[in-house]
């Protein structure tokens, strides 16, 4: 069983910065479509941006555009996302979310859609951002 863990989730100020990781136990993401979403309390699990096997194109919800950044680092056989200009709504646990290797989608927005099936899940790393 693929296991993924996040990390890199903590307390912020408004306007500060963090980079989360996802890593899948001593194997490479490179060939997976790869998701991170995240959920507030009382509110429904949203996709925060994802990004495609076969070209890495992204995709990024409205809200995230300009301040979050979607990326591989194949060497470290990781997909990162590095959060800019965070604001208090962007406190929720993070979850990262993976494809079994070389599944094909031709729309990237389905990718972090919410009824899109991932076949494996994180455990979730919390980002709280507030004074």
């Amino acid at each position: 069983q693929l296991q993924l863990v996040e990390s890199g989730g903590g307390l912020v100020q408004p306007g500060g910065s963090l980079k989360l990781s996802c890593a899948a136990a001593g194997r490479n993401l490179e060939y997976s479509n790869v998701g991170w979403f995240r959920q507030a309390p009382g509110k429904e699990r949203e996709g925060v941006s994802c990004i495609r096997n076969t070209d890495n194109s992204t995709y990024y919800r409205d809200s995230v555009k300009g301040r979050f950044t979607i990326s591989r680092d194949n060497a470290k056989r990781t997909v990162t996302l590095q959060m800019h200009s965070l604001k208090p709504e962007d406190t929720a646990v993070y979850y990262c979310a993976a494809d079994a290797p070389h599944k094909i989608i031709s729309n990237i927005a389905a990718l972090c859609a919410p009824r899109y099936e991932h076949d494996y899940w994180g455990q979730g790393t919390q980002v709280t951002v507030s004074t």
